[in-house]
């Protein structure tokens, strides 16, 4: 897909557009793009970090795409009627999409990592890609959220890793079929479970993914994953509290924090993570099993994955004023939410929730198990907050809103409010917090949710 070296990225502050093209250009290629997001104001500072890395911007209105032999690479969320793509077809650019981009560029590397699952890929592939860095492999990353361990005032935003060693580490995205592009060597399956499709498209998909790879490193613990994997012959299992090649036991919880002992090949090993929960020690698992798949030595691994300090929006301590804390964290589906809420109620504390989901589509395809995850965890005291879903301009049906959980989660005696204006939900969860609270801001696909959860802790200040 090299076409003269020159593309036009449509889309390109999306979480999976801007760290592609931070690849692109650190690897020489010339970068454009526009974004809708820059056309309304919202995350300056991203367009900034973009412009400050070379990539010229343009308002999304078809003046950025000017020559026949730019690649013209659209993300999910852009329509054909977008002014950029009218002006591309007129031309006879070359098309493609994120994914075939990025597929591309995973295939073509001498060691691709790749980490599937419908909860942890961006956790996941932050550990690993932090493991080979530390141990002198210079991986190139690309990650859907930004790794904190890389940022600098020269990377602000560093979702994405370019260096000049074999491995390239992915994470690959099921929700819109795209796994099945990726050819990897190493394959890292956290789970399977319900968020964009149904199960029986996922199994499908991750069996297929699992199968292409020359090895594969696979969450026993997770029943789907298990019962696709049982054929594999070159393998890694892991499991919290189970049986595996990799096992955690003995976990020992801390509010942001988490040590186990790792049993493998009959020696033990004692872990303590600098993220917090069950789901980052199943996470950190993964991480060490592909690192070592990779060539990494284990002991190497596994000190270098205790000095991971997680990713932006993954459970983050935003801040805290008169007592309360303010998290803000990606959780956008069942098993994801379930994972934050049995982090935070492992210590005391009530917890106010705003949740804006992060479509309509996902809200119809997961009602059912949503409302079940949220209902299971929420404890006597606790507030939900639910604004109208995100939403960024296109065609969308709205058969099932928030309101429409919000409703169901009352029938299950939850203390659930829709409020679809958000900063008003906000505003509400602020009032009503007291010293020993916990807000958390959960949501996906909206950066601007990291700007409303600093703001709550400024107001929080000010009461």
């Amino acid at each position: 897909m090299d076409n003269g070296k020159s593309c036009f990225l449509v889309g390109i502050g999306g979480s999976g557009m801007m760290p592609l093209a931070m690849i692109l250009c650190a690897r020489g290629w010339t970068v454009a793009g526009s974004d809708r997001g820059l056309d309304q104001g919202r995350v300056a500072a991203k367009f900034d970090a973009l412009r400050a890395a070379g990539i010229a911007l343009f308002p999304q209105d078809g003046s950025g795409v000017t020559a026949a032999d730019q690649l013209v690479i659209a993300s999910a969320a852009v329509e054909e009627t977008v002014a950029d793509i009218v002006v591309a077809n007129r031309l006879g650019c070359p098309r493609a999409t994120r994914a075939q981009m990025l597929a591309s560029l995973f295939n073509d590397s001498a060691l691709p990592i790749g980490v599937a699952g419908t909860s942890g890929k961006s956790t996941v592939t932050g550990m690993i890609a932090f493991i080979l860095h530390e141990t002198g492999r210079d991986p190139t990353a690309m990650n859907g959220a930004v790794m904190k361990d890389f940022v600098s005032p020269y990377s602000p935003f560093a979702s994405a890793l370019v260096g000049n060693g074999a491995a390239f580490v992915s994470e690959v995205d099921e929700s819109d079929g795209s796994i099945a592009l990726y050819d990897p060597a190493i394959a890292v399956l956290n789970n399977v479970s319900l968020d964009h499709k149904s199960l029986e498209e996922l199994r499908t998909l991750f069996g297929g993914f699992a199968a292409r790879a020359r090895h594969v490193v696979a969450n026993a613990g997770d029943p789907e994953t298990a019962a696709l994997l049982a054929d594999l012959p070159d393998l890694t299992t892991f499991a919290v509290e189970g049986a595996a090649d990799l096992v955690a036991e003995a976990l020992k919880p801390e509010p942001f924090a988490i040590g186990f002992d790792m049993v493998t090949g009959g020696a033990g090993y004692h872990v303590r993570l600098s993220v917090p929960g069950r789901h980052n020690v199943s996470n950190a698992l993964a991480a060490i099993g592909a690192s070592v798949a990779a060539g990494v030595p284990l002991i190497d691994a596994i000190r270098a994955v205790e000095r991971f300090t997680g990713l932006k929006r993954r459970f983050e301590k935003v801040g805290e004023a008169n007592g309360v804390t303010v998290i803000d964290d990606f959780g956008h589906n069942p098993d994801k939410i379930a994972a934050t809420l049995d982090t935070l109620h492992a210590f005391p504390g009530r917890l106010l929730i705003l949740f804006q989901p992060h479509g309509y589509g996902p809200l119809r395809v997961m009602r059912r198990e949503l409302v079940d995850s949220i209902a299971a965890r929420m404890m006597p005291g606790d507030v939900l907050a639910m604004p109208d879903p995100a939403y960024f301009g296109g065609t969308v049906t709205r058969e099932v809103t928030s309101a429409d959980i919000t409703a169901d989660l009352r029938t299950r005696g939850v203390d659930a409010r829709h409020i679809a204006d958000r900063q008003a939900a906000a505003d509400m969860l602020v009032a009503e917090a007291r010293a020993g609270d916990r807000i958390v801001v959960m949501g996906a696909r909206d950066d601007t949710l990291s700007l409303l959860a600093q703001e709550m802790v400024e107001k929080l200040a000010e009461t």
